[in-house]
C-alpha cells in the first residue's frame, strides 16, 4: 500500500521553481529518505504534503487522501517535526507533553503514562519541571521530537529532527523512530547527516534543483555510483618504499598512500578481488608479511556527493 503518492507535482515561488515535475511514491511502513543539498526543495515538499502550501500543478494523495481537498482529513492523521524549532514558551516540559496530548484528545490517564514513558525515552525526566525556554537547543529538540509521539499517527514527517542533538541523544531518537516503524508508523524523513539515512531508510530519494535524480535503496546507491574501494592493510616489517612503488604500478590500484603514524596503507582500488591476492603475492616475492587488511565499504555520503556532481548541475 502507498501512504504517499506524488504524480508530475511542482511548486513555483516567483521565478523560483522548487519542486519540479516531481513524481514518487512511500510505501506502508518503511522510512523513506528525501535527501538533498541545501535549497533542494526539501522542505517545500514537505509542506506541499503536510498541506501547509498548495502544489501549483501535479497531484498528491497522502493516506489516500488529496492535499488539495482534503487537509483536515491528513492532519489528523499525521506528526510533523520541522526543521524549525518549536517550543511551548512558558509550559515545563512534563505540561508541555501534556497540552500535546490534550490538543489531539488523547484521554488523561492515556496522557500520563505517554508523557512518563517519553520523559524516560528521551532522556527529559530530570528536566521535567523545568521551563522550556530554559532549556538547552538539545534538549528543546529532544522535547520537540517526544512531542509528536504523545498522540497516535499513521505518518510523520521528520525534517532535520536531530539538528542540535549530541551523538548519544541522535541515536537513541534514530532507535526510537526505528522501533515505531516496527510497530506499523511510516516515516518520510530528511537529513543533512548521511549516516543517519544510512542506518535508518529503506529508501532513498536524492533531490536537486527541484528534481529528484535518483530513487533507490542506501545499498543499491552505494553500488551504482561509488566506483572505488579502499583497502587498507599493515606490514609485519612495517614500511617497504619497494612493495610500495610495485604496488603503485599495478592497473587496478588508482591511488595508494600511507599514514606514517598509524603505519597503515591505503589502496584505492575499482577492483578489492583483483589488487588483494596481488597484494599477498607481491609481499611474498619481497620477503614481506602482511599482518591486517581490511577493505572499507563505500558510504552513502560518498554516493550522494557523486549524484549531485554528476546531475544535478
Amino acid at each position: 500500500m502507498s501512504v504517499i503518492e506524488v504524480s508530475h507535482l511542482s511548486k513555483v515561488f516567483g521565478e523560483k521553481v522548487a519542486v519540479d515535475d516531481v513524481s514518487f511514491e512511500v510505501r506502508e511502513g518503511e522510512v523513506f529518505g528525501f535527501l538533498g543539498p541545501n535549497g533542494a526543495g526539501k522542505t517545500t515538499m514537505i509542506k506541499v504534503l503536510t498541506t501547509l502550501i498548495p502544489p501549483n500543478s501535479g497531484e498528491a494523495h497522502v493516506l489516500g487522501f488529496d492535499v488539495k481537498r482534503e487537509g483536515k482529513k491528513i492532519r489528523s492523521r499525521i506528526g510533523v517535526v520541522q526543521q524549525q524549532e518549536s517550543f511551548d514558551q512558558g509550559l515545563s516540559v512534563e505540561s508541555s507533553l501534556n497540552l500535546h496530548g490534550l490538543l489531539w484528545d488523547v484521554s488523561g490517564k492515556e496522557r500520563r503514562k505517554r508523557t512518563a514513558d517519553l520523559l524516560d525515552r528521551f532522556g527529559l525526566r530530570e528536566f521535567r519541571k523545568t521551563k522550556t525556554e530554559d532549556l538547552s537547543i538539545g534538549l528543546r529538540r529532544r522535547l520537540q521530537v517526544a512531542r509528536e509521539f504523545v498522540h497516535d499517527m499513521d505518518l510523520l514527517f521528520l525534517d532535520e529532527p536531530t539538528v542540535g542533538l549530541d551523538a548519544l541523544a541522535r541515536r537513541t531518537a534514530l532507535d526510537f523512530f526505528k522501533e515505531a516503524v516496527k510497530d506499523g508508523l511510516t516515516i518520510f524523513f530528511t537529513t543533512h547527516i548521511l549516516e543517519e539515512a544510512e542506518y535508518l531508510c529503506n529508501r532513498i530519494a536524492v533531490i536537486n534543483n527541484g528534481k529528484i535524480l535518483v530513487l533507490d535503496s542506501p545499498s543499491n546507491l552505494k553500488r551504482r555510483f561509488v566506483a572505488t574501494r579502499s583497502v587498507e592493510f599493515s606490514l609485519l616489517e612495517g614500511y617497504s618504499p619497494e612493495l610500495l612503488k610495485r604496488l603503485e604500478s599495478l592497473e587496478a590500484v588508482q591511488r595508494i598512500s600511507r599514514d606514517e603514524s598509524s603505519g597503515l596503507y591505503k589502496a584505492s582500488t575499482k577492483s578489492p578481488e583483483e589488487f588483494i591476492p596481488s597484494l599477498y603475492r607481491l609481499a611474498g616475492e619481497t620477503g614481506l608479511h602482511v599482518s591486517s587488511i581490511y577493505v572499507t565499504e563505500p558510504s552513502l555520503e560518498e554516493a550522494f556527493i557523486s549524484i549531485v556532481k554528476e546531475n544535478g548541475k
